[in-house]
């Protein structure tokens, strides 16, 4: 504040506080307007901040600015919505208190870009470390993708956000943001189905059709023309000059990866979103009876995909309702206007429910737990149109709330105050619209329980029944008014359909229609049950629960403040004479619309609370500090206690008792004028001091020397800075020599960089082999430590392995050893872990086992044995022991092969699983090789391998195998690659095995 009050002639005033004729409007309007005219579009009214949006870019935000801001008394620099963030931000800091910065203003306000302005300044401002700067970068991110998904282009802005947002930033004990929580409320989602001449849908729709990519839309079933969506041309306007939908999509895009959305999530969404305007393309036709059907069945068929349900149990939703009487479940058909009801309605639920579950994906990217926060409500501003219906109604009363929560927030900050300084408050009358919002919510009989009662009660309960249970229940209320009830004069500018409500910031006619349908905003139930169908995550999670989300009441609004920094906005001029324009002439100043603003946000209500007492407070050690040199006895220093100091400066100005008063710690001045004489006393002094202290020249000396200090660090620092350019480009160029004094500096710092870069990407898991790309003079430091880092990875690898995953790698590693890329099924073996055996105790019979006798049965698998007389197939179980490998047929033991006895083993190089065990043609035991089938070709022989220590002899063969038959003959069996397995006796007396093809080698 002192810092303009010398220029306070030429800009007005910094604070409307110290507006002389604070009671006139005029004045508060001229203070704007000066101002603005000169660029200034902030002005404070005590704590509270307003802006005029100017529609035009201005130099005021950027980095440089949020530094002079940064830690800075409120008051000590110019208005801004930085010393508001920064406030805030050290308030919470200090007094370890969450605090709350309200964003209220009209559509086109700037509230969104107040936000994010107030977003990036704790983003750049605040303590920052990797994990913090992944967090600032979601919170940002996480703009343009709530601004696609819940803003679009309404007559007054070409950005208008359609939700209310609570946006909690949170801190941790260091002052770092570190995560963030968003919630919303009161998403217009009618706007999906229905928009007014001269506006659009959500932005989502046309980014997507405008920037999506041919393969994505083809996917999707879309064309690139929105004119072909009967969700996008009801605003007959799908086009906008200064929007860049295209270029907008490839933001969202990358915003979305940011955040952490992965592809599959990311696909699921689009599904979604195209899903809704293929909802919106559904047509009906009119049966004679007068039933609905659909005549657009590719519709059909998309959404079918799209959203992961049964075609023909969609339809059917779409055109029949259930109707649940005593215990039937009956189905009945819908006509034309209720089956298009039927479309809409499910139409808004799928994206309301999707805008939340992106609100939630989001909310889990921030989450972090005991944090202090700071709040953003960006809401939406009152709205008057010149047709207001049940959304205009909700957002109005919301702002009712809002109000009288910012009143009584006003009211007791300044009493406490001034009872913390022991100053007499005296109590102010104002207009407290508590009465506005009882007429609204109060039980019972407030409006909204009327509507609820009207949606509930049995009958033909319509929009007209409600305006007239309205006119019976609070007809005679000071605040409402209808068609019926109201005077001539008046009746004249309503409608029949139409009640009118007196808010705070004045009258607004809502029209009935649609009332009670918006209110009830639910879904015929076989809707919900096809969506409930749906195997897509997105749609299971907005469609898990029994009843829709009631979301007409702003509950949130009552409960989501706590102490609060406010910041007003109010919009610039809007100079306009089609009704079509949405863009506001920079530099142009509408009075009519600005009074009619300033009349809204009741900010003459708030500065009339503000100067009920004081005009001015200032600790008293901020000012006597400024005006101390006004009395001899403060000049050039008050050695006593500040309040004395204070008490004998303003009795040596001649202030008067009802003019100031003094408090605990702060000075409190009643009138402007009193403030300004002393500002312009101040100024005449500095005049008089200038003109006696130029005969001195110690100051000039003093003054001199400082500066010279001052030009030699500055020089200094130049000098170095050049030295360090210089250096880095010599050694640039000397980078490939040997180390010489013009390179070592450079080569210095590129190992130094290095070394910092090898520490953040070190690989994390043994089977990650990336490794950042070491400089020339670093290429054999870098690989001694690429193999000791790896070493020690494997060390603790295999420290931490139990003893059970140590067996199974051992035996992977054998398989790999013998198959890898060798038997073409080996890849698909390598996921699957060997078990310790294929038959339990109970599937071998009792025989074998005892004829087995102490021999440790190690493994066993069922297989297919093929006989030596004409290759017929015998089921067989292989039994793996210590010693041999048994071949069994139910009890008996038809064959023991002993370990040392077994020559090999041969199997082919297809994904089939034959193999031969051979044998020793002079042992007269065994009666020749034996040919077998297992459906664990990979698994049996790693088993047979380890067990009987011949990992070495098995034999991967392509073509054929020949095998000994006994009795001095030989048998052959041949492999080729077919469609399917098929093991049969080939015409040539061979054994034939067709495999089919895996994996090519």
């Amino acid at each position: 504040m002192e810092s303009a009050l010398t220029a306070r002639d030429r800009v007005g005033v910094q604070d409307f506080v110290l507006l002389e004729n604070h009671t006139s409007e005029a004045a508060f309007i001229e203070n704007l307007r000066k101002r603005f005219k000169e660029n200034l579009i902030y002005t404070y009214i005590g704590s509270v901040l307003v802006s005029v949006n100017p529609y035009k870019d201005l130099e005021i935000y950027t980095k440089n600015h949020m530094e002079r801001y940064r830690g800075i008394n409120f008051y000590e620099v110019s208005p801004h919505i930085y010393a508001v963030s920064d406030n805030s931000y050290r308030s919470m800091r200090t007094e370890r208190k969450d605090q709350c910065i309200l964003i209220s203003g009209e559509s086109g306000a700037g509230k969104t870009e107040a936000s994010k302005k107030i977003l990036q300044y704790y983003a750049v401002t605040c303590p920052a470390s990797d994990q913090v700067e992944t967090v600032k970068d979601r919170l940002l991110q996480s703009n343009p993708v709530l601004e696609a998904f819940g803003n679009a282009k309404t007559l007054r802005n070409d950005n208008s956000s359609r939700f209310g947002k609570y946006m909690d930033i949170q801190f941790d004990f260091k002052g770092a943001p570190v995560g963030g929580h968003i919630l919303n409320y009161l998403l217009e989602k009618s706007r999906v189905v229905h928009q007014n001449h001269g506006e659009r849908n959500f932005h989502i729709f046309y980014q997507l059709i405008e920037g999506g990519e041919e393969d994505l839309l083809r996917r999707l079933g879309l064309e690139r023309n929105p004119q072909q969506y009967q969700y996008l041309v009801k605003g007959n306007c799908p086009k906008v000059s200064s929007i860049n939908d295209r270029s907008d999509w490839k933001v969202v895009r990358k915003a979305l990866s940011v955040i952490g959305f992965s592809e599959d999530e990311v696909e699921e969404l689009l599904n979604i979103i195209a899903s809704v305007l293929h909802l919106g393309n559904i047509q009906y036709g009119g049966e004679d009876s007068g039933n609905a059907y659909i005549t657009t069945d590719t519709q059909i068929k998309y959404l079918a995909r799209l959203l992961g349900v049964d075609g023909s149990v969609l339809k059917e939703a779409l055109t029949h309702k259930k109707i649940i009487a005593k215990g039937e479940e009956l189905k009945s058909p819908l006509n034309l206007e209720q089956a298009s009801s039927a479309r809409d309605a499910l139409s808004k639920a799928v994206y309301g429910r999707t805008f939340t579950w992106l609100v939630n994906k989001i909310n889990v990217s921030l989450a972090y737990k005991n944090a202090s926060v700071i709040g953003l409500l960006d809401i939406y501003g009152f709205e008057v149109f010149q047709h207001n219906s049940f959304e205009q109604f909700c957002i109005n009363y919301c702002n009712e709330k809002l109000q009288q929560l910012f009143i009584e927030l006003t009211l007791k900050s300044e009493q406490d105050e001034y009872e913390a300084e022991g100053i007499t408050w005296e109590p102010v009358q104002y207009f407290n619209n508590k009465i506005i919002c009882d007429l609204v919510e109060e039980k019972f009989k407030g409006i909204i329980s009327i509507l609820d009662e009207e949606c509930l009660r049995p009958g033909d309960a319509s929009d007209i029944t409600f305006l007239e249970k309205l006119e019976n229940t609070v007809g005679g209320h000071a605040h409402l008014t209808t068609h019926k009830l109201t005077d001539g004069k008046t009746r004249k500018v309503m409608g029949r359909e139409e009640f009118r409500l007196l808010h705070y910031a004045g009258e607004v006619n809502y029209n009935v229609n649609g009332f009670l349908d918006k209110n009830n905003d639910l879904l015929f139930r076989n809707l919900k049950e096809v969506m409930c169908m749906s195997d897509n995550k997105i749609l299971t999670q907005c469609f898990d629960r029994a009843e829709l989300k009631d979301s007409r009441r702003p509950e949130t609004v009552r409960t989501a403040f706590s102490p609060i920094s406010p910041c007003t906005t109010v919009t610039q001029a809007n100079v306009v004479s089609l009704p079509l324009t949405s863009l506001s002439l920079s530099g142009r100043f509408d009075e009519v619309l600005i009074r009619h603003q300033v009349k809204y946000l009741g900010l003459m209500e708030n500065l009339r609370v503000r100067r009920a007492g004081f005009a001015y407070r200032r600790h008293y050690e901020t000012f006597l500090q400024r005006y101390k040199s006004l009395c001899p006895e403060t000049w050039p220093s008050w050695q006593g206690k500040l309040a004395d100091g204070v008490s004998t400066l303003v009795k040596h100005l001649g202030y008067k008792p009802e003019e100031y008063k003094l408090g605990r710690s702060k000075i409190f001045i009643r009138f402007p004028k009193t403030l300004f004489a002393t500002e312009d006393a101040l100024e005449t002094r500095k005049h008089s001091l200038g003109e006696r202290e130029s005969h001195v020249s110690h100051a000039v000396v003093v003054q001199a020397w400082w500066k010279g200090i001052l030009a030699c660090r500055r020089a200094r620092r130049r000098r170095e800075a050049a030295n360090t350019i210089r250096r880095f480009i010599k050694g640039f160029i000397y980078r490939h020599n040997e180390r010489c004094p013009e390179n070592e500096y450079f080569l210095d710092y590129v190992r130094y960089s290095f070394l910092m870069k090898l520490r953040r990407n070190l690989p994390k898991t043994v089977l990650d082999k990336s490794w950042p790309t070491p400089p020339t003079a670093l290429i054999e430091a870098s690989e001694r430590l690429r193999k000791l880092y790896m070493q020690n990875m494997v060390w603790g690898y295999c420290k931490r392995i139990n003893p059970e995953w140590k067996h199974q790698l051992e035996q992977k590693m054998v398989a790999s050893e013998i198959f890898k890329n060798k038997k073409d099924n080996y890849p698909q073996s390598v996921p699957k872990l060997f078990v310790g055996t294929r038959l339990n105790g109970e599937e071998i019979n009792p025989k074998v086992l005892q004829s087995l006798g102490s021999e440790k049965m190690k493994y066993a698998v069922p297989v297919t044995k093929y006989d030596r007389k004409g290759y017929k197939a015998r089921p067989r179980q292989l039994l793996l022991t210590s010693n041999s490998a048994v071949i069994v047929e139910e009890a008996k033991l038809k064959q023991r092969i002993d370990y040392a006895a077994l020559k090999g083993i041969s199997v082919s190089s297809l994904s089939d699983g034959v193999f031969v065990l051979h044998v020793p043609t002079e042992d007269k035991k065994q009666k020749g090789d034996v040919v077998l089938q297992s459906d664990h070709i990979i698994e049996t022989l790693t088993k047979v391998a380890i067990c009987a220590d011949k990992v070495n002899s098995i034999n991967i063969n392509q073509g054929s195998i020949t095998f000994t038959m006994g009795q001095g003959r030989e048998g052959i069996i041949d492999f080729t690659s077919g469609s399917e397995l098929l093991v049969a006796k080939a015409k040539n007396g061979h054994l034939s095995v067709t495999a089919p093809r895996l994996n090519s080698r």
